[in-house]
């Protein structure tokens, strides 16, 4: 394909009109909302916001690291805009049963755009491996649960299964993706056919394609820790604000295994709800007070800083020893670690 250099978004428009044209996907969980906006693709990549995914604002690629957004949309000033100068190429524009699935590269990195929303779900950069942003949280569980498989839920593009691999290259990942398309262009322009290839030190990625809330995620002795990262149009699943959902996920661990979870916007509930007077900002999401209500006393969690996208993160079984959990990772994970408190 060739570079497309894109000037405006009337550009972008027509560069994807052949998929805007197509009819709503099919039948999901939670199937997204058309909407015909692309001024989220115009020329500054925004990881993970804190709807749990990132916006592309623009591809500019100058920038050494991306500027995140709390908002789940922006309107971009010229200022923000830039020249619109900026090279990018659009690998992949495409719907699948259940998505419109876009991928679209920068000198720097590709990234995978799902439904009409254009959040990012994945990005593998060329040449890093650190995202700053909550995909890099996952790479710390295996520091703290024993050893065994270790499932995906919400695969996406393989962001947190390349990480992990990269930096515990002994693991044995099982992802789970409802869409089979989107799991052909993650091989295709993703990189992860490489992660489904063992490596020396006999770690892997199993791609099981399927509902990762199903009771078929699940192998004989249980899981040693459990990755969620289950997003529709910007929001965390309902079946994951529920209570029971969280026992039957604990149901699938081995004794002493842990889930990890990506719970989203930092605050989705009202603000009455927290006292002034005590760090308690968890009850503001809905996520981590299900998780809480179905193991009291045994959830920690941490809202990441405004750079790293504002995310709320959440994590099964007692507070782990933080030193200890900080001196097995390398930076910048270690020096994250010290944020993580018990609910």
């Amino acid at each position: 394909m060739n570079l497309i250099r894109i000037r405006t978004e009337k550009t972008m428009t027509s560069i994807l009109a052949p998929l805007l044209l197509l009819p709503p996907p099919g039948p999901h969980r939670n199937p997204l909302p058309f909407n015909s906006s692309l001024s989220s693709l115009h020329p500054l990549l925004l990881p993970p916001s804190s709807s749990s995914f990132c916006k592309i604002r623009s591809l500019h690629t100058q920038k050494k690291w991306p500027v995140f957004q709390a908002p789940p949309t922006l309107n971009l000033t010229q200022d923000e805009a830039g020249d619109g100068e900026d090279d990018f190429k659009v690998l992949a524009a495409i719907q699948s049963f259940y998505n419109h699935i876009v991928i679209v590269e920068t000198q720097e990195s590709r990234m995978l755009l799902l439904d009409y929303t254009h959040n990012v779900h994945s990005i593998y950069r060329k040449g890093q491996t650190w995202t700053r942003s909550y995909w890099d949280e996952f790479a710390s569980l295996p520091a703290i649960i024993p050893k065994g498989p270790i499932a995906i839920l919400g695969l996406g593009g393989g962001t947190a299964a390349n990480l992990m691999l990269d930096l515990w290259p002994s693991l044995e990942l099982e992802g789970w993706e409802i869409d089979q398309l989107l799991i052909d262009k993650a091989r295709d322009y993703l990189g992860l056919s490489e992660l489904e290839k063992q490596t020396p030190k006999g770690g892997i990625l199993k791609v099981n394609v399927g509902d990762a809330l199903s009771s078929s995620v699940n192998i004989p002795g249980g899981y040693a820790g459990i990755v969620v990262d289950l997003f529709s149009n910007g929001e965390i699943l309902p079946q994951l604000k529920e209570e029971a959902t969280w026992l039957e996920l604990f149901a699938k661990l081995m004794p002493n295994g842990r889930i990890m979870v990506n719970c989203g916007a930092a605050r989705d509930g009202p603000l009455e709800q927290v006292s002034p007077d005590t760090d308690n900002t968890w009850l503001l999401n809905s996520t981590v007070k299900a998780m809480c209500k179905a193991f009291p006393g045994q959830v920690s969690w941490k809202n990441m800083p405004k750079e790293n996208g504002l995310n709320c993160m959440a994590l099964t079984g007692p507070l782990p020893d933080l030193k200890t959990w900080s001196s097995l990772l390398p930076d910048p994970l270690s020096s994250s670690i010290q944020q993580w408190a018990s609910c």
